[in-house]
């Protein structure tokens, strides 16, 4: 299936708003085989797809159910894809004022509060890694120059589970991780 024919209908435009994917209940037409690598790159039958803006219009379609599957939706059309880990990374971080911004690799940006939060969960061989809710039941995962980005500005605090690290971000704790208790 050529994929440019699925991202036809969408405005290209850079400040163009997001299709409403959440909205479109079209019929589930099978399965693509088009694959979201944990490393951020996407594949289509085995091969990664080298354009960045083919990238960019395909993931404006993208959503998770509540089934936990991926799929790319238009308003015709459901294919489920495969994502390894997450649909997208966190590629930088920005701080202003106390409020801490997120950015993708694919250029969505969410800040950090009371209403989006981070998560820290498992990636698929185990290591627990914070992520951030982006949009359509999609997360995103925090690219490691990131991670240790903000573990350079991390605070502890003591839980009854040990010690926590994280930041405020609008007044709100995010967790990063935690310290394993020490033994005596």
């Amino acid at each position: 299936m050529p994929l440019e024919s699925l991202t036809s209908h969408l405005d290209a435009s850079p400040m163009a708003a997001l299709p409403p994917v959440d909205t479109w209940n079209p019929p589930f037409c099978g399965d693509m085989a088009l694959t979201i690598a944990a490393d951020g790159r996407w594949w289509h039958e085995g091969t990664p797809i080298g354009r960045a803006r083919l990238v960019g219009l395909l993931s404006r379609l993208l959503r998770r159910e509540e089934d936990g599957d991926y799929y790319l939706v238009t308003p015709v059309e459901k294919l489920r894809i495969q994502v390894e880990d997450r649909a997208f990374l966190i590629a930088d971080a920005d701080c202003r004022d106390g409020v801490w911004t997120l950015t993708t690799n694919l250029g969505d940006s969410v800040t950090l509060g009371a209403q989006r939060r981070l998560v820290v969960s498992a990636m698929p061989a185990g290591d627990p890694v914070p992520e951030v809710a982006i949009r359509f039941g999609l997360s995103a995962r925090l690219n490691r120059n990131v991670y240790y980005r903000l573990i350079d500005t991390a605070e502890m605090h003591e839980t009854l589970d040990g010690s926590e690290l994280g930041i405020y971000s609008a007044g709100v704790w995010q967790p990063l991780g935690w310290l394993p208790e020490e033994t005596p």
